[in-house]
């Protein structure tokens, strides 16, 4: 799979104070220092190990991502003598760092915790080894400050595809999403869609919190997914897999007949995968839709439909409408060549009984 670099991070990020309270980080974690400076932020979601900045080299340390002291570092600062401490002390937090943590529960040596309280950088101790509150640091950044966006449209669960339907006001979209609900899938936003990415190149859709598990229908007004049909009907999250872009039939309009060519819609730098499906009466949206996501699945498992018929044809034509050896043809009892149709049997036809005389 290849990796899709995430979008630039979104001003503002994550304060310090906000990843101390949030329940989520779920380590023990105590501050012993820089309480003044809780109000930093934090806008990268990587933490950053610079144990070289305790000997002055401070090339690379990045003063908003969060800085973690493990046993190594530690050790080393604990080797050195008390004037030494102090200098290194001041080698570290003269960046202006955001945070600075450090993991199994070791009490940092105490000039590291004056001049942390001098620069009134935040200086927290965590009971977890450096391995367990990497992750967990990483886990709850990769959440808060995940590159986000807003789409307007609509969010189904098809089949475990995420399918985003995308097209102008009125055209039918919420129409569509409640067909597919009352057929056995599942809603996931409708309206609003809040959208973010994950490593290593994924975006996953969700509804606004106002508007979870409601839909619009003209002329019904809101209704309640979850209240109407249960909670099998309804999903919070879901990654998009594809997106249908419903438009207006135009009798002038090329639209694809074959699917040889496929269309990408950027969303967060990750491409989507992206159809058109022209919408006029007569035409039942729900079951193509529904057709789309099976298709999907197929193409996930490395099946594609148009490209395997054009090489079974341009194979065809390259052996004749006459060839013996073409699979594609048979010899009936009469002594010709007949070429067999998609609904046929690939087996001989039956030999027909001998009159006994």
């Amino acid at each position: 799979m290849n990796v899709v670099e995430p979008p630039s991070q979104a001003q503002g990020g994550l304060s310090v104070r906000e990843l101390l309270d949030d329940p989520a980080l779920g380590l023990n974690v105590r501050l012993v220092a820089g309480a003044a400076g809780l109000d930093r932020m934090i806008n990268h979601p990587r933490i950053q190990k610079s144990g070289l900045a305790l000997v002055g080299h401070l090339h690379g340390v990045v003063p908003t991502r969060l800085q973690v002291l493990g046993e190594t570092e530690l050790s080393y600062a604990e080797s050195l003598s008390r004037e030494e401490q102090s200098t290194a002390a001041k080698h570290l937090f003269s960046t202006g760092l955001s945070c600075v943590f450090v993991t199994r529960s070791v009490d940092p040596p105490e000039p590291l915790i004056v001049e942390a309280e001098a620069t009134r950088t935040p200086l927290v101790v965590c009971a977890e080894r450096s391995s367990k509150a990497i992750n967990a640091i990483h886990t709850l950044l990769d959440q808060r400050l995940a590159p986000r966006t807003r789409i307007h449209g609509v969010l189904v669960d098809v089949f475990e595809v995420g399918v985003l339907l995308l097209g102008k006001s009125g055209i039918g979209k919420s129409e569509c999403a409640l067909e597919l609900v009352m057929r056995g899938h599942r809603l996931v936003a409708d309206d609003v869609i809040d959208c973010d990415f994950r490593p290593p190149g994924m975006v996953f859709g969700q509804p606004a919190a106002l508007l979870r598990h409601h839909i619009e229908v003209r002329g019904l007004g809101i209704l309640n997914i979850k209240d109407l049909f249960g909670v099998t009907a309804v999903r919070e999250r879901k990654r998009l897999d594809l997106v249908v872009n419903l438009e207006m039939w135009h009798a002038e309009a090329d639209y694809d007949r074959i699917g040889l060519d496929d269309h990408y819609r950027e969303i967060l730098g990750v491409s989507v995968r992206e159809v058109c499906l022209p919408v006029r009466p007569g035409r039942n949206m729900s079951s193509i839709i529904e057709i789309a996501a099976r298709n999907e699945l197929l193409r996930q498992a490395g099946h594609h439909a148009g490209r395997d018929f054009v090489q079974r044809l341009e194979k065809g034509l390259l052996r004749g409408p006459d060839s013996e050896s073409s699979p594609s043809t048979y010899r009936t009892p009469s002594g010709h060549f007949r070429a067999l149709t998609t609904n046929e049997s690939s087996a001989p036809p039956p030999v027909a009984p001998r009159r006994v005389r």
